[in-house]
């Protein structure tokens, strides 16, 4: 091989090891956790440039990251061609379809239909009730950051948060996991839920087994482990 030939495919393969998208991340918070675990579950990790946004320094609340994402808060990808997608369940959805692996949104209508309905009652109930709570009901991120606080409507949603646990390990009865036989987005948003419930110091309901057992084999995944 020449050595035209040589640099030739080197720029061709520099070119296809490139990262095909920008990942902002926050260390240590739940649901840019949620997108890592995805990454790590579609073998995709070593494939995005990730970026970390400082959240504790309002970073996220900046005319220029709020040009890129409205909705002022990680985590979001951005595309090669600059497009921006935020949301962890469309985050998710993008990723599934753009790496191999494991398909963590569903095979058929029914599977992913399921997978949408469970995902969003571990979202609702539990993800953004959880975090509600701790933005309301605690100091949360401190007072620079959390400038309205209701504590009425925090500990509500921790009864929600609670509640949805208890639905979860009624679930897990009949089933291995949160929406059927296989691992899906589901599970990741409840596991990054009941995970962020304990941080915040939410009180996870007795004689949960059933919830207790999946949490466990959940955490023994390699995407979860790394």
């Amino acid at each position: 091989m020449s050595v035209l030939s040589f640099w030739k495919h080197r720029s061709q393969d520099a070119k296809k090891e490139k990262p095909v998208m920008k990942f902002y991340d926050t260390a240590g918070f739940p649901n840019p956790r949620r997108v890592r675990i995805a990454l790590a579950e579609k073998g995709a990790t070593d494939k995005v440039e990730t970026i970390q946004v400082d959240l504790l320094s309002g970073e996220h609340r900046t005319p220029k990251f709020c040009a890129m994402n409205p909705d002022a808060s990680v985590p979001f990808i951005e595309l090669d061609d600059g497009t921006v997608i935020s949301q962890c369940t469309a985050i998710i959805e993008y990723l599934d379809g753009e790496f191999g692996g494991e398909p963590l949104t569903g095979r058929t209508a029914k599977e992913r239909a399921v997978i949408h309905m469970m995902n969003h009652r571990a979202a609702a109930g539990l993800m953004d009730a959880g975090a509600t709570y701790f933005h309301h009901a605690t100091p949360g991120l401190g007072p620079n950051l959390e400038t309205y606080q209701n504590e009425e409507w925090g500990l509500k949603q921790k009864e929600l948060a609670q509640k949805t646990m208890r639905y979860l390990d009624s679930v897990l009865v009949d089933q291995p996991f949160i929406a059927g036989e296989r691992f899906s987005m589901a599970d990741i948003t409840a596991i990054a839920g009941v995970d962020f419930a304990e941080f915040a110091q939410i009180e996870i309901p007795e004689n949960l087994n059933n919830l207790a057992r999946w949490r466990e084999r959940i955490h023994a995944r390699p995407g979860c482990v790394a």
